[in-house]
């Protein structure tokens, strides 16, 4: 749900809350160094916030290489990401052990999960990304449902001073049975630039990639992106974001990895729009209106392979987002107060034709819910402390009133000011799939599940070991998941709905992080202990191949995982970088056979390489050239993050970037 913080997040990450400053051409009013946005209803610094927050630079990761969301977030702690395959395959990202749809994800503000919290990560790329902030832990009480184990807020770039542009394309092969010279392509375009008083982005991009099986397992990905940001008084800020994005992925398996189809694809189309008007009532109440729009159509079409093959499956779907709210902040001194409300509406239709010797079956459905809720928080800083209170009450039409809550304290010990202390603790829910409500035909939906329910808390230790040099940070979570909704395919009564809320399950970790920077050279590393465990496996009781098995860990997620990286610069003009990253052993499950049998996925470590270099510098009207050349994988390391579906080998991409405009670098 598009709640009060996470619009308000978007229209700072935009437009910021700085007054104009001068017009020098170099000056940018929207800078958001260590201002945070997404972890409360007003922007805050860093060490203010009581959750453990990661914020990944959209320069830094083009510069890397990294033009998949999904593979930046692998360096996270906390998050482990699993891959279905192919390029293109179902991406899903498990945050501290949640479920898949535990995880809300927003673009500028504007929540893009399906209804029920379902994503697929293999839709989002890095392009024209300014900021990715990632923050842990439950957060309905700021977004309401879905914010189960955190939030991952996609900020997109703002131009600003004198017009510049970037374009960029890559070139990228890799061992598959296919063999070709190039496999992968993907090209970009960016153009930005602003004044003080209006600011604008342009990006349009298109990945593709032949895949690496035998046959049919292509994908392209094209997306056009565009914000903008106007101040049109010193008291008033308006600003726009518009993402159109076109994809689509060709799948030769079934569900469990085997190679039987030619000619089955899926295919999306997404738009998202979101419009914010803010304005000073006074020197210290702020007034906010904000609407945003999610679309999307899609579906799978998977037509006969032959005039022998008498089985076929269409399916079109279409789903809409739509909402608004008004809120305003009170600022008394260091303290805010913030109340608002917010109306949504989930709408969603679709379609299947299923052909096959048993007959045809034809399945339709449409369905919607109204979404109200009303919401306060307070933040305030008082000497070394930071403090954070805040509710949200939902009035759903088919799960009724539910509330949420949330607090933390974040300070620094007097002695030691680089040394910070955090606690947090709160509740959250996720609405359940429009399947799981008013599904009919093979599966009966039931109208009377409730939202599932989670209570987590977090304790953390930040630590400066060398002033300006090296960091550590420390984090402890534990969370319990209640109410999970699961999938019965013998109900006692035939005419008894498939779905209950009966599952329960425990997570807790720790997550380490740490960073030095000596000279050019700058390290990092990312170290996560997992530990997961069915505590009641409600339909599934009794099963050992089932998806929940009291006592056993959750599945696809390992127990640690590690990443290493560095990079350094070389002189002027050259940048290298290096990655290094474990994966622990996981649980899983064969469904080639019926009952499913349980099986451990192995552990694996890759590595990659990688460096850009300068061939001319930009001036005197002349455009930067650069080029660039990685290797992903490059020990060839055979391994499966989903049991039956191998993964990509060794990769090797080469690039070339001509930026133009300005009186700097290019335009990343």
């Amino acid at each position: 749900m598009l709640s009060r913080s996470r619009s308000l997040a978007s229209l700072v990450a935009l437009f910021c809350v700085a007054l104009p400053r001068s017009t020098s051409a170099q000056s940018d009013p929207y800078v958001l160094d260590g201002i945070v946005v997404s972890a409360s209803p007003t922007p805050r610094t860093l060490a203010a916030v009581a959750q453990h927050v990661t914020i990944l630079d959209g320069r830094e990761l083009e510069a890397r290489g990294i033009s998949s969301l999904a593979d930046a977030l692998r360096d996270v702690s906390g998050v482990g990401v699993v891959r279905s395959g192919s390029f293109g395959a179902v991406t899903s990202l498990f945050l501290r052990g949640g479920e898949s749809d535990y995880t809300l994800v927003m673009i500028d503000g504007v929540q893009v999960n399906q209804a029920g919290g379902g994503f697929d990560f293999a839709s989002l790329t890095t392009q024209n990304i300014e900021r990715v902030e990632i923050v842990r832990g439950p957060n309905s009480a700021l977004y309401g449902s879905d914010a189960v184990t955190g939030v991952i807020h996609v900020i997109t770039r703002v131009g600003g001073g004198p017009t510049r542009g970037a374009v960029r394309f890559e070139a990228g092969a890799y061992q598959g049975p296919l063999g070709g010279a190039v496999d992968a392509t993907r090209w970009s375009a960016d153009l930005g630039g602003g004044t003080d008083r209006a600011g604008y982005s342009v990006s349009l991009g298109r990945d593709a990639a032949d895949g690496i099986l035998a046959f049919n397992s292509g994908h392209a990905n094209m997306m056009l992106s565009g914000a903008a940001r106007f101040l049109p008084g010193d008291r008033t800020r308006v600003g726009l974001t518009l993402r159109l994005q076109d994809r689509e992925y060709h799948y030769p398996t079934n569900g469990a990895g085997a190679l039987v189809d030619r000619n089955s694809f899926f295919f999306e189309d997404e738009s998202m729009a979101h419009l914010s008007v803010a304005r000073a009532v006074t020197s210290r109440i702020e007034v906010e209106a904000l609407v945003g729009l999610v679309e999307t159509d899609g579906g799978t079409d998977d037509a006969p392979d032959d005039p022998s093959d008498t089985d076929s499956f269409k399916s079109l779907d279409h789903f809409r987002r739509a909402s608004a709210q008004v809120m305003s902040h009170l600022r008394a001194g260091q303290t805010v107060v913030t109340i608002g409300g917010e109306v949504e509406e989930e709408r969603q239709r679709s379609f299947s034709e299923s052909l096959s010797s048993f007959g045809p079956f034809y399945g339709r459905s449409e369905s919607q819910r109204l979404n109200m809720a009303a919401f306060g928080h307070v933040t305030s800083e008082r000497g070394v402390l930071a403090l954070s209170l805040g509710g949200r009450l939902e009035d759903n039409e088919r799960y009724g009133t539910v509330g949420t809550w949330q607090a933390g304290v974040a300070t620094h010990l007097p002695s030691r000011p680089g040394t910070r202390l955090r606690l947090s603790a709160g509740s959250a829910i996720k609405e359940p799939t429009f399947a799981e409500n008013y599904a009919t035909g093979f599966a009966v939906g039931n109208p009377d599940l409730d939202p599932e329910w989670s209570l987590s808390w977090e304790a953390g230790l930040e630590h400066e070991v060398i002033p300006r040099v090296a960091t550590v940070g420390v984090t402890y979570f534990d969370q319990r998941f209640e109410e999970m909704i699961q999938f019965i395919f013998t109900p006692s009564n035939p005419t008894d709905p498939n779905y209950f809320n009966v599952a329960a399950a425990r997570s807790r970790g720790l997550e380490v992080d740490a960073a030095a920077r000596v000279g050019p050279l700058e390290m990092s590393a990312a170290w996560t202990w997992l530990d997961t465990e069915v505590v009641d496996a409600g339909l599934d009781s009794g099963s050992s191949g089932a998806s929940f098995v009291d006592g056993e860990p959750l599945l696809r997620r390992p127990g640690q995982s590690l990443t290493l990286t560095a990079g350094s610069s070389l002189g002027t003009r050259a940048r290298v970088h290096t990655r290094l990253a474990y994966q622990g052993s996981r649980d899983d499950r064969d469904f080639a056979t019926f009952p499913a049998v349980p099986v451990e996925l192995p552990g694996y470590a890759l590595w990659s390489l990688g460096g850009e270099w300068a061939l001319r510098e930009p001036g005197d009207g002349r455009p930067a050239v650069s080029v660039s050349l990685r290797g992903e994988n490059l020990l060839a390391k055979r391994y499966q993050e989903a049991f039956g579906f191998s993964a990509p080998r060794r990769q090797v991409y080469l690039g070339v970037s001509v930026g133009f405009g300005g009186t700097g670098a290019p335009t990343q």
